[in-house]
């Protein structure tokens, strides 16, 4: 139980667009109990919000933190940038469950984004109930792509029937654990080795419980409009909310369509689709570097992959496809300079160079470098793509109907989270949108910017009490000063905490208190039954 607190002569900017007001806020038991003027303190607690704006923390709506909370539940980049809940197990990847014969496949599997992490015999509802204590809520999903795993490997093919309904089996017992919903990550294998029938056949089930599907496209790139339509007629046939993770216009030649995609969106809410979107607000993307080939050369898993590289046949075909239609689900980039080595565990003094510096240093080919990178790194490197129009950024962060959600893992700049170059959308996507977009370019007013990641989120999700600062709702509390807030994280320095966050409640407990993190882990595991409508 917390202490009660006051939090007085902030400007209160509620995560609803309303207009900003002066007020207090009073928090008792966890909960806001009281917004008004002079409210009287009594034996509570008080914080001086004088000059920064009082929000509801911010919703993380799109995150991969289950591969470090684990090993950093303090949550420390996500905290610092004011973020009190994350959504995890995005784009099909799930750390569970995890049958007893391919805990070693899944670790595998994981290793480009969770090298770090160890795996065990779990399933679901034992995966949420041994969960550490965290600094954040946390919501978690569960991965098409872990499940496809778990019932037929890295078969490129439909499932027979007995292996759907494996899969609509462990689906089903994730959901009954408290599993929001499913993630897919159709741009990958095995997700990619999917076809309609088997998303439709898992996604009834997701209707039938009354989940929700989050879905990274089958392409972000070149087809990028055809992944969306695709998605969209599956939210009309199945009837399930649908949220489109980290929309993107991928590739030089698809620059510029933001706003034929939100005319898109726009339409189909109008016909009564039920489907959102989330972005970050950055030019790069990430990935495993493995993920940039075609999904036919990870069939079989990592043996499988590495023998095709080592096939002079494989890697002439590889070559060919890049040519033509540009890096899977990235479509084509300037040059091999725009991919930089981001995490490389067994190769950790690359990280930061790109692939065309390290060809040019090794005097051979930028295609061949890149193949023979996969190899020496047994596949786990991950990658940053230089892929995205700045202007198509600006576009969706003005967009009111689009979220933000950072795609980005709580690290820390010490410990095993600070190794290597992660991208900086880890410590400061949040304070990017509000200092950068919002009060240096004016792209949209600073309540709308809040809402974005509050209010909006929390309704695509389908939150009971958290998002708004509202009498009764849980107090998950950011206060920020609009003046100072920035992101301080780079490519090249990415391991920088955000600047202008002062105190983050998380469930009425300081979690950052003066700009400092108190160690209190006073976070929630959120599961469907109880904290959901």
């Amino acid at each position: 139980m917390s202490n009660p607190i006051v939090i007085r002569n902030g400007t209160v900017i509620d995560g609803t667009r309303a207009e900003p007001i002066r007020a207090d806020v009073a928090i008792e038991d966890g909960r806001i109990v009281e917004i008004g003027t002079d409210i009287a303190t009594g034996m509570a607690e008080t914080v001086d919000a004088a000059g920064k704006v009082v929000a509801p923390g911010f919703i993380d709506i799109k995150t991969h933190s289950d591969w470090t909370l684990p090993l950093m539940p303090q949550a420390e980049s996500k905290i610092r940038q004011g973020v009190t809940t994350e959504v995890i197990g995005h784009c099909g990847y799930s750390c569970a469950p995890a049958l007893p014969d391919k805990v070693d496949a899944l670790a595998e599997y994981l290793s480009p984004s969770a090298p770090w992490l160890s795996f065990r015999e779990t399933n679901f509802r034992d995966y949420l109930d041994s969960y550490p204590s965290l600094s954040v809520n946390a919501v978690h999903l569960v991965g098409h792509n872990t499940l496809r795993l778990m019932a037929m490997g890295m078969e490129d093919r439909p499932p027979t029937p007995n292996e759907l309904d494996h899969m609509k089996r462990l689906l089903t017992e994730a959901l009954a654990a408290g599993a929001l919903g499913m993630s897919s990550g159709l741009f990958t294998a095995p997700g990619s080795f999917s076809e309609t029938e088997e998303l439709v056949a898992l996604g009834r089930l997701l209707e039938s419980q009354g989940a929700r599907y989050f879905t990274h496209l089958r392409n972000e790139g070149n087809t990028v409009f055809d992944a969306v339509e695709e998605t969209m007629e599956f939210a009309e046939q199945v009837g399930v909310h649908v949220q489109i993770v980290h929309m993107k216009l991928s590739g030089l030649d698809n620059w510029g369509g933001a706003r034929k995609a939100m005319d898109l969106f726009a339409e189909a809410r109008g016909r009564g689709v039920n489907i959102d979107c989330d972005i970050y607000p950055y030019t790069a993307a990430s990935n495993p570097l493995r993920n940039l080939m075609p999904a036919w050369l990870q069939e079989g898993g990592i043996d499988g992959t590495l023998a095709r590289l080592a096939d002079p046949e494989s890697r002439a075909r590889l070559r060919k496809e890049v040519d033509a239609e540009g890096l899977n689900n990235f479509g084509r980039i300037p040059s091999w300079d725009a991919v930089r080595i981001s995490i490389s565990p067994d190769l950790p003094q690359f990280a930061g160079r790109t692939i065309a510096n390290l060809a040019e240093e090794r005097g051979i080919d930028q295609f061949d470098m890149a193949m023979d990178y996969i190899v020496e790194d047994h596949g786990q490197t991950r990658v940053l793509v230089d892929s995205i129009s700045e202007e198509d950024v600006q576009d969706f962060v003005r967009d009111p109907e689009v979220m933000i959600g950072s795609d980005g893992n709580s690290v820390a700049p010490e410990g095993t989270t600070g190794q290597g170059r992660p991208h900086p959308r880890f410590y400061g996507t949040f304070a990017k949108v509000l200092g950068h977009y919002s009060r240096d370019l004016g792209l949209l007013p600073l309540q709308d910017a809040v809402h974005k990641m509050t209010g909006a989120s929390a309704k695509a999700l389908g939150l009971k009490d958290r998002g708004v600062i509202k009498e009764g709702f849980r107090a998950d509390i950011t206060i920020f000063d609009p003046e100072t807030i920035a992101e301080r994280a780079t490519y090249d320095d990415p391991h920088q905490f955000a600047a202008g966050i002062d105190t983050v409640l998380v469930n009425g407990v300081a979690t950052l208190q003066g700009g400092d993190h108190t160690g209190a882990l006073a976070g929630q595991i959120l599961r469907r039954q109880r904290d959901f409508h």
